[in-house]
Formats: C-alpha cells, structure tokens, sequence
C-alpha cells in the first residue's frame, strides 16, 4: 500500500504584509489543497498569527507561527523564524521600530513614484494594503492595476529592486540580530531563498557560514523560483554546514499569482513534513539549552 507524503508549505504571507489573503482564507486554501501544515511567515510581524491560530483549528491544518525578517549585511538578507512566541516582548518592540520606519519610507516611496511618472493616491495603495504595513509589492500591484507595468515581478525588476530608479532604502536590523531574536522568542531560525542576495555562490557559502556561526538553524532548501541545479547546491551548502532545511512556497496569493500554495511555479514544489519534524526537533533542543 502507498503511503501519501504528507505536504506543507513554510513560507507563506497573509495580508497582515504583503499577501492577499486573510489568515482564515490562507488556512482554507491550504486545506482546499492538501496540506499538512503551513507557516505564516508576514514580514516583519506577527500580527497575523491570533487569526492564523483560530483558523488552524477550523480547517484543520497545523499552524507553525512564524516571521520573515528584513536584515541586511553584504546583502538584503531575508531570515525565516518558525514556532516563534509571538508575546515575546523584545520582538513586539523590535516589530514596532520596523513599522515605523515602513511609513517614513512610505512617503519617500510615493514621492519617487510619482515623480516617475507612476501616478497613485494614498487610497489606491491602502486599497491592497487594507491591514498591514505598506511595501514595495503594495505600489508594484497598483502599477499593475493601473497599466504602468503587465505583472509584480515586472515592477520590482524594472523599477523596486535595489539600485532600482524607484527603490528607497529602509533601515533593517542585521541578520545576527534578526537570529538571536528568533532564538530569544523560541524558535529556530533559517535563511530565506538566498539567491536573492544576488550573491556569487562563494559569497553565499560565506555567509551562510557566518551566520551558522552566529547560530542559524538551517537554510530554505526548496524554494518556488529554484530550478533543479540551484535546489540541489544550497542544499548541499547547507549539509556540508550541517544546517536543517526548510522549504516554501513564498505564496502571496493574487500579488504574486504565478506562484501556488503548496506547489510553487507550475507544480515544482513539493514539501515533506519530515522537514518539519526536524525542525521541531530543533526547536525542542534550543529551549532545552536556553540558547
């Protein structure tokens, strides 16, 4: 007799930042598709997380509640953190510093867009921001809607990426901090889809040795936008680091529609919960040492 895998997805974004779902209709989608568990992962909060809870027990898939860190370095450098306190109270402080400076630069955001030539109101942003914080994926779907540019992805390589002409640069913490917060609230801490540091692959293994040394837990191993040849080489940094693997979806739902809960880009996603198991098993080990 076959056994099913068992599939989760711990890399996904609910409209508490930059996705467009609800908690509730993260959870049901995640049930409509088959899977396990999933981790809501919003960007720098965990505001989300009272509404994920709740409906985790309505559509019965477990919640592994979660966080994506905005750190730089060398790099930008996203940091996931899973089975995290969410009442931690140096996290809630640090969230509420991070918020603060996503509406200074919110304004600096507007100005440049629209002097540009990217023409949007304040409630034209706020129409696919109606909860969270404002991001560049809020005003990279409004030039979508409005014509200036076919999809996100096209706003972001074109004009919101760094060194881009409408990128504005927003204070972050470092990545060792973003892991001792992570660690200090709990949970275990891994390094998000790590092409987009935009890195040579020796830069990569560097750091990633650097931040193992600073107590990183693992590396997202598989990842929507990885093709076979990338999966496989971060996966094998990370063995010869010996750090735990994570994978994700990255699902923002319609703000980023070309990637599926669950399955990634045309199905080349797929995640086992033993993933999780070790994480779990991890998590158990770091609060036994209090590290």
């Amino acid at each position: 007799m076959m056994i099913r895998m068992k599939r989760i997805d711990l890399h996904t974004h609910s409209l508490f930042s930059d996705g467009s779902m609800t908690p509730t209709e993260l959870f049901c989608h995640a049930s409509e598709v088959g899977l396990s568990a999933i981790a809501l992962t919003d960007h720098d909060t965990v505001d989300g997380l009272p509404e994920a809870e709740r409906a985790s027990q309505e559509f019965g898939v477990e919640l592994v509640p979660g966080v994506e860190f905005s750190t730089e370095s060398v790099s930008q450098i996203h940091v996931l953190g899973y089975f995290i306190d969410r009442n931690n109270g140096e996290l809630q402080r640090v969230f509420a510093d991070q918020q603060e400076e996503r509406k200074r630069t919110h304004a600096q955001y507007m100005e440049k867009l629209n002097g540009c030539g990217f023409h949007m109101t304040e409630e034209e942003v706020r129409a696919v921001a109606p909860i969270g914080g404002i991001g560049r994926a809020h005003y990279a779907r409004v030039m979508m809607d409005k014509g200036y540019v076919s999809s996100v992805k096209e706003a972001f390589q074109k004009y919101l990426s760094v060194g881009g002409p409408c990128y504005v640069k927003r204070e972050v913490i470092a990545p060792q901090r973003a892991i001792a917060l992570i660690h200090g609230a709990g949970g275990a801490a891994f390094f998000a889809h790590p092409h987009q540091t935009k890195l040579s692959d020796d830069e990569i293994f560097k750091l990633m040795k650097d931040l193992k040394e600073a107590g990183l837990d693992g590396v997202e191993g598989y990842y929507s936008e990885y093709d076979s040849v990338m999966g496989e080489k971060f996966r094998s940094m990370a063995k010869k680091l010996d750090l735990l693997l994570s994978g994700g979806s990255d699902y923002h739902a319609q703000m980023k529609p070309h990637i599926e809960l669950g399955s990634g880009i045309n199905g080349n996603l797929s995640v086992d919960y033993a993933l999780l198991e070790a994480i779990k098993k991890r998590c158990a080990e770091l609060r036994q040492t209090g590290c």
